[in-house]
C-alpha cells in the first residue's frame, strides 16, 4: 500500500495488477456522519402525530353549572331563579332535582372531564350539591367552585374542589361544612330562615360574580342578611329575568332530567 489515494499493487500469478482503492478511516466515519444526518432530516420532515396537537386545558373551557333542588323538588325555587340569572349573564346552566346527581356524575365523567363543573344546591340539593362536587374532583374532572344553601345533613368537602361557599343560618336548620377549601358564610337574621334563604338576591348577587369571575373577593367577604340596612356586598350589574327562563342543557351533552316545575304548595312556607 502506497500513501492515501494511491492504487495497490498485487503480482498475481506473474503479471501485474491495478487493485481497487483501499477505502480511509476517516472516510469511512464522514460517510457515516452524512447518513446520520439525512435520516435526522427525514424524521424532522415527518408530519407530527394528531396526538401531539396541543389541547386545551379544562381550566380554560366556560364552566359548567348545575344547580340541585331539596325535598320534594319544591322547596327551592331559587335555585331556577339564580339559573335564569346565570343563564342571561351567558353561563350555561340547568336545575335538577337533588336526587340526580349521581346521574349528572356520570354524565360529565361519560365527556372526560373537559369542562370544569360548578355546583349549587339548597338544604338536601345542597348535600348533593357537595356529594356531587367530591365524585367529580375524585376523578379528575375540574370542580373550581361548590355553594350550597343551608346544607342539612353535609357530607366532608375534599380538598380537590377549588373552592366551597356555605351560606347557612347558625341559629337555624342549616350547618357547617368542614374542609380546608371551605368558606362559611353565617347569614342569620329575622327575615331569613331555610325556604327563603336560597331565593335572597344579595346572594345571588354574589355567587354570579364568583362565577363570572369579576367578583372574586366578594366570597371573601361576610354577607348580611337581606333585611339588614347597608349590604356590604358589590354592587356589581346582572341580568335579572324570571325564573321560567331558566337554563336547560347544552344540544350535544349526555341527558339529565331537569326538574319539572312544582305544582305542589305547602302552606305557610315561602317557595
Amino acid at each position: 500500500m502506497i500513501g492515501r489515494g494511491a492504487y495497490e499493487l498485487k503480482r498475481r500469478r506473474g503479471a501485474v495488477a491495478l487493485a481497487r482503492p483501499v477505502p480511509q478511516p476517516g472516510i469511512r466515519l464522514l460517510h457515516a456522519v452524512f447518513l446520520a444526518l439525512a435520516l435526522l432530516l427525514a424524521l424532522l420532515a415527518l408530519p407530527r402525530p394528531a396526538d401531539a396537537a396541543p389541547r386545551s386545558s379544562a381550566s380554560s373551557a366556560a364552566p359548567r353549572v348545575y344547580l340541585l333542588r331539596g325535598l320534594a323538588n319544591i322547596f327551592s325555587l331559587g335555585m331556577d331563579d339564580l339559573a335564569a340569572k346565570l343563564k342571561a349573564n351567558g353561563v350555561q346552566a340547568s336545575v335538577h332535582a337533588y336526587p340526580d346527581w349521581e346521574a349528572i356524575a356520570a354524565s360529565e365523567q361519560a365527556v372526560g372531564g373537559r369542562r370544569p363543573v360548578i355546583v349549587i344546591g339548597h338544604s338536601l340539593g345542597a348535600d348533593a350539591a357537595v356529594n356531587l362536587g367530591n365524585r367529580l374532583a375524585a376523578t379528575g374532572v375540574s370542580v373550581p367552585l361548590v355553594v350550597t344553601f343551608d346544607p342539612i345533613t353535609p357530607p366532608g368537602v375534599s380538598p380537590r374542589i377549588g373552592r366551597v361557599v356555605n351560606y347557612f343560618q347558625g341559629t337555624g336548620e342549616g350547618k357547617r361544612l368542614a374542609g380546608r377549601t371551605v368558606r362559611n358564610v353565617d347569614v342569620s337574621g329575622p327575615d331569613v330562615d331555610h325556604f327563603n334563604i336560597d331565593k335572597q338576591p344579595t346572594l345571588h348577587q354574589q355567587v354570579i360574580a364568583m362565577i363570572v369571575g369579576s367578583g372574586k373577593a366578594v366570597a371573601r367577604s361576610r354577607v348580611k342578611p337581606r333585611s339588614s340596612a347597608g349590604s356590604d356586598v358589590a354592587k356589581r350589574p346582572v341580568a335579572d329575568v324570571p325564573a321560567s327562563a331558566a337554563a336547560q342543557p347544552a344540544a350535544g351533552t349526555a341527558p339529565i332530567p331537569t326538574a319539572p316545575a312544582p305544582t305542589a304548595s305547602v302552606a305557610g312556607a315561602r317557595l
